[in-house]
């Protein structure tokens, strides 16, 4: 409003178009307020009306309002009170017309005496759509802004999360691969972050567990060779006594030419070829179960294997071997003469768990399920007590006076290497059952 009272001030200075407050001109010099008024109009993008000091409308930018009567050619009481009366420069007031309302400005236009000759009024019609218009475009802005930041936060955070991710599954990842059987590897971590403190950290723990590995199998060693060593001397220990009292016994009849030397020295004889048999026993014991690593790996028919055990204990006096096969040939992949030697130390040691009751009676049953072969040997024994069932599997492990414990141990090692397992249930009273599972070849 001020621009454009300045510039038509100006440019209106030198002209006579009004003349003691009343509106005096001619047709040229109404064209040419009428082409002002258009010129800075057009210039401003605004509606411009000019009024005489009475309030009498005498040109319009938009004249079909007035000449078709949507407005009053009279300037509102309101404006024209402000102005006229209370001599306010400028006056902005709402107006309406029908359903529309806008705001419009009034101001004077004075000449060089400082009077008013004229009233500007600017009608903003379009002023609350506008205002609306900006205000819905400042928030969809302003929701378009944030979206934006949400959207390069979220690509942000999720490029952050997959490399702190990736870096955590790499540590994950490397961390299931810790074995103490094996060499581990260290992680390679060049960057001087959080995570490569954890790294760090990491490779400490491998080269101290590599470390302690080394001295636990060292020692492990070492216990496993001190063991053996104490199980041998104990082993040899029990019949070099025996040996050693029969030939000082015999060396004193000797000496004292007792008459029954002849006799005592058979006696002698059958005791040491006993000890001595023992000694070969417990010596092939220890071979055997040394020896359980070395495998000759085939693929045959477990039944011919049993067959031959029920052949062998057929002709023994030392118990009854009740057999029941599955139908047909069962093919494993394993060693040939273990898997033998499994089932023999497990057929005898239930007919050696029956001594005392009479009769000894063993089953032994098959059944094929899912891709295995169970095998059941069952005795009619005592049972085994409770506080022994943990340690049956045991090395050096033994409930016989005679025996090196090394069997049991030696059945578990086979039947493991064999790719199946070994259990057993037992109950007092009523006897024991030992099961053995292998998977059949295809």
């Amino acid at each position: 409003m001020e621009v454009m009272i300045k510039e038509m001030e100006k440019r209106l200075d030198d002209r006579q178009i009004f003349d003691d407050q009343v509106a005096i001109y001619d047709s040229v010099s109404n064209q040419g307020v009428q082409t002002l008024v258009n010129d800075v109009a057009e210039i401003h993008g605004v509606d411009v009306n000019v009024y005489d000091t009475s309030g009498t409308l005498h040109v319009s930018s938009q004249p079909v309002i007035y000449t078709e009567n949507f407005l009053s050619k009279k300037m509102d009481p309101r404006a024209f009170y402000f102005l006229n009366k209370q001599h306010q420069v400028q006056h902005v007031q709402q107006e309406r017309l029908a359903h529309i309302s806008y705001m419009s400005s009034y101001a004077p236009l004075r000449g060089k005496d400082g009077i008013a000759y004229a009233y500007i009024n600017i009608p903003y019609f379009l002023s609350q759509q506008e205002l609306k218009q900006e205000i819905s475009n400042f928030l969809v802005t302003i929701i378009n802004l944030n979206a934006f930041i949400f959207l390069i936060a979220g690509v942000i955070a999720l490029f952050i999360t997959n490399r702190v991710t990736r870096s955590f599954l790499l540590i994950s990842e490397k961390m299931r691969e810790v074995s103490l059987g094996k060499t581990n590897e260290e992680i390679d971590w060049k960057r001087n972050d959080e995570i490569g403190g954890l790294v760090r950290e990491y490779n400490k723990m491998v080269n101290k567990l590599e470390v302690s590995a080394e001295a636990l199998a060292r020692s492990e060693r070492e216990g496993a060779w001190r063991e053996m060593a104490r199980q041998v001397a104990h082993e040899i220990k029990n019949p070099l006594t025996p040996m050693k009292l029969s030939i000082q016994f015999l060396q004193k009849s000797i000496d004292n030419n007792s008459d029954n030397v002849k006799e005592l020295t058979g006696k002698v004889a059958k005791t040491l070829v006993e000890q001595i048999d023992h000694l070969s026993k417990i010596a092939f014991d220890f071979s055997q179960f040394a020896n359980i690593g070395n495998t000759n790996i085939e693929t045959f028919d477990i039944n011919d294997v049993i067959r031959s055990l029920d052949n062998l204990y057929k002709t023994s006096h030392e118990g009854e071997l009740k057999l029941k096969t599955v139908p047909g040939k069962v093919m494993v992949r394993a060693d040939k003469t273990q898997m033998n030697r499994l089932f023999t130390n497990l057929i005898q040691n239930a007919i050696e768990a029956c001594n005392g009751k009479g009769k000894c009676a063993i089953e032994l049953n098959e059944v094929q399920t899912d891709g295995v072969i169970q095998i059941s040997i069952k005795d009619n024994g005592e049972g085994i007590p409770k506080e022994m069932q943990s340690k049956i599997f045991i090395p050096n492990f033994t409930t016989k006076s005679s025996g090196t414990g090394l069997g049991l141990a030696m059945c578990k090692g086979i039947a493991e290497q064999a790719g199946g397992r070994i259990w057993f249930e037992t109950k007092m009273g009523e006897g024991s059952t030992f099961y053995v599972e292998l998977p059949v070849a295809n």
